[in-house]
């Protein structure tokens, strides 16, 4: 017997509670193997493709894409079993099905679940969470929370059930994929249509007539429009001057753009921080001339395939890693509810990046470990995956300070706003040739503005102007970061 089963939103990790529907991968009436990516969504860390644990016949959606679901809604719903042809396709080499409780959880040991939700953020349920229904019991599963319940299909070639139910699509009595493909290229609702094979299967007949029809109705369809757009221009005359004698001027309506994924989740970390930390500014004009020297040499030593380019964003991300083991309270965070400075034991360094979903800061591990050529190599990579909406919610977690280089975006100076929980941000402006007074002498140097927001609970003003001399002092002779190679 067939038996529906009901996939639910897996919790994606890192605390997150909800999702917004990015694309649906695939159709009602679709038949999907086991671990198939059948939806993407966007959380606020990420974007996800999400597989589902059952191999069989979609029978139903939940949420339009856009729409945001909690974690544990109902996303789906499969057919497992509902036709020979569809458990071939869905699972060609597992065995009979054994029944399960419908849930977004699913054990390892059933042919029809694999376990793996969400390969690596631990979705599968234990074992001892599953039931087995007795064979002389019909496999009906429990209602959905305020949504009608999937009625098991019977065994037949394909679901017999059509149309919609109280809204929500419904399974679609197909079985071949040519079929789905040519309603789906001739915009034909399968759910609409009657089939002339058994049991009421819908044929490519059945599709080709419907194809046929929506011609005719589109002809005719073609003459009552002009008749229509004909009435319209002799009435817009006289609607015009309604209009003009009422003095009705409609105000444009105010634009609302909710805040939810990257941007809600940016919008709620800032007013937080803004909220919880006593942050303070200080800032300072460095002369980076030699730093553009010396990263110049460095790409030249390495040759036309020595390697990758060493950055500035790379050197000025070592120059930071450098000051933090001189100025450890920067590299910490604050416990408010014990009322203690926690400072951490090694450096993860995030940096701000900006893409089409918003800005994201991916994170740089053990920065304290690593060289210049290293810690670019790692930025390079990250900031390609954010581009594409691939990072993972652990490669968006877990900074203890953030470098925040907004002088890509042609301006000199910001008070950067710390990324909570951290203790400080190091934000850079543009680096351009500016009047400098060097050796004695007014010339042209290359000089960047650097600021330093800090939280004031962790360290006083002199620590912070510590920390921002010595990053100056090594923009503006890289060879004080000798000493700490």
């Amino acid at each position: 017997m067939a038996q529906v089963l009901e996939f639910k939103l897996p919790d994606l990790g890192e605390g997150l509670t909800e999702a917004e529907i990015v694309r649906w991968l695939v159709e009602v009436g679709d038949v999907v193997a086991i671990d198939q990516p059948v939806v993407e969504v966007e959380t606020a860390k990420a974007m996800v493709e999400v597989p589902c644990p059952y191999g069989g016949v979609v029978t139903a959606r939940f949420g339009d894409e856009g729409s945001e679901l909690p974690v544990g809604a109902p996303l789906l719903t499969v057919a497992v079993g509902a036709t020979e042809a569809s458990a071939a396709a869905a699972a060609p080499e597992g065995g009979g099905a054994a029944a399960e409780e419908p849930s977004g959880e699913s054990g390892s040991g059933s042919g029809s679940g694999s376990g793996n939700v969400l390969v690596g953020y631990g979705t599968g349920a234990p074992a001892a969470r599953r039931r087995r229904i007795r064979p002389e019991r019909s496999p009906v599963p429990s209602p959905a929370p305020a949504a009608p319940a999937p009625v098991a299909a019977a065994p037949s070639p394909a679901p017999v059930a059509a149309g919609e139910v109280n809204g929500r699509q419904g399974p679609v009595a197909v079985v071949s994929p040519l079929v789905r493909r040519l309603a789906r290229q001739h915009e034909i609702d399968l759910r609409q249509l009657t089939g002339s094979g058994p049991d009421g299967l819908i044929l490519r007949a059945d599709v080709d007539s419907a194809i046929r029809q929506a011609g005719q109705v589109g002809q005719v369809g073609q003459v009552g429009l002009a008749t229509e757009l004909e009435a319209r221009a002799a009435a817009e005359p006289v609607a015009a001057e309604a209009s003009t004698a009422r003095g009705a001027t409609a105000a444009p309506a105010a634009e609302r753009i909710p805040l939810r994924g990257v941007r809600g989740a940016v919008a709620d970390k800032l007013s937080r921080s803004r909220s919880e930390i006593p942050d303070a500014t200080c800032w300072v004009d460095a002369d980076a001339t030699e730093l553009m020297a010396a990263r110049a040499a460095m790409n030249a030593a390495s040759g036309p395939s020595g390697g990758p380019k060493v950055s500035v964003l790379a050197l000025l991300a070592r120059i930071c890693t450098a000051a933090l083991s001189r100025y450890p309270e920067l590299n910490s965070t604050v416990d408010t509810a014990a009322r203690e400075i926690v400072r951490l034991p090694g450096v993860h360094l995030g940096f701000a990046a900006q893409t089409e979903r918003g800005l994201v800061v991916p994170v740089v591990r053990d920065a304290h470990t690593r060289n210049a050529e290293s810690i670019g190599a790692e930025i390079a990579r990250l900031t390609e995956l954010a581009r594409t909406g691939k990072l993972s919610p652990a490669q968006l977690t877990g900074g203890t300070f953030t470098l925040n280089n907004y002088g890509v975006f042609g301006v000199d100076g910001s008070t950067p706003i710390i990324n909570h929980p951290e203790a400080a941000m190091l934000g850079v402006g543009r680096i351009m040739p500016k009047p400098w007074v060097h050796d004695g002498e007014l010339a042209v140097r290359q000089v960047v503005q650097l600021s330093l927001t800090f939280d004031h609970r962790v360290c006083d003003g002199g620590t912070a102007g510590g920390f921002l001399r010595y990053v100056a002092d090594c923009v503006e002779q890289p060879a004080v970061l000798l000493r700490t190679l």
